[in-house]
């Protein structure tokens, strides 16, 4: 994109984002809110981002700030929200992220933990190293897996647990089947192929009363992103059409590309 398009973009994002915010600020979203999130996808994110804004506590905002800045992180603001109802909801003790990236959403856990009172175990099974997929580019000069520990120790959060693999590596599905998850996040190699083998081993360890997200998966929705989010890729939403369809999981919220799943009955 030449500098001239990507200013364009950016003036109708900051547009868009502007309009949004205008008006009153929305009630806090509760429980009884999450279905509104699978009948009307796009007007839940925009409930979300909204909130974001308006309701979110202070310390997660200034979270996401830190990894908005220098490219630390990648995400989008109504998903700190999104991860808030959850935690509040099911208080997760033991939280698994597959792709770790530089330990955004791996910190917000154990950030969310410490507010909820339900401190555990936070664990991410990444590469740490700039190998991507089909749809993923990354820095090739960061150690990822130092960056990880010092944005860990930025927000005075526990040590987390790293696992140095790829999540088809046996060494990574030995430590993921050697417990159950209350909190299981698939954020790894979005190419179909990967993505469903991170399904099924995962979903076979998710304790009772767990839920699973599913990221970039909000393609075989009725969800239409604005200008500054996603909608997802194809590995990941045809795998989430699949899971809806096969019936062992039910789906519980969509926030934007992210959909959770818990067991069904």
């Amino acid at each position: 994109m030449s500098w001239l398009g990507k200013l364009v973009y950016e003036q109708r994002v900051g547009w868009q984002q502007r309009t949004l915010l205008r008006g009153p600020p929305p009630a806090p979203i509760e429980r009884a809110d999450w279905a509104e999130s699978l009948r009307d996808p796009t007007g839940f994110y925009y409930k979300c981002f909204r909130g974001f804004h308006a309701f979110l506590p202070q310390e997660l905002r200034a979270h996401r700030d830190y990894f908005s800045r220098n490219s630390r992180g990648f995400g989008e603001d109504a998903f700190h929200v999104m991860w808030r109802l959850l935690f509040e909801e099911f208080k997760p003790r033991t939280f698994l992220e597959i792709g770790v990236y530089r330990g955004q959403t791996l910190s917000l856990a154990a950030l969310l933990q410490r507010q909820f009172n339900c401190e555990g175990e936070v664990v991410g099974v990444s590469p740490f190293t700039s190998a991507g997929d089909t749809t993923s580019q990354y820095l090739s000069n960061l150690d990822y897996f130092e960056d990880t520990l010092k944005n860990f120790e930025h927000f005075s959060l526990p040590r987390p647990i790293l696992v140095r693999a790829f999540s088809t590596d046996e060494a990574a599905r030995a430590f993921i089947t050697s417990r159950l998850w209350n909190c299981i996040y698939i954020d790894g190699n979005h190419d179909y192929e990967v993505a469903r083998q991170d399904w099924e081993c995962c979903s076979r360890h998710l304790g009772a009363g767990g839920v699973i997200v599913l990221d970039d998966s909000g393609l075989t929705t009725s969800y239409r992103a604005p200008l500054f989010a996603t909608a997802g890729h194809p590995g990941p939403s045809r795998l989430a059409k699949e899971i809806k369809s096969e019936g062992r999981f039910i789906e519980l919220l969509q926030v934007g590309h992210n959909r959770v799943f818990a067991l069904a009955g």
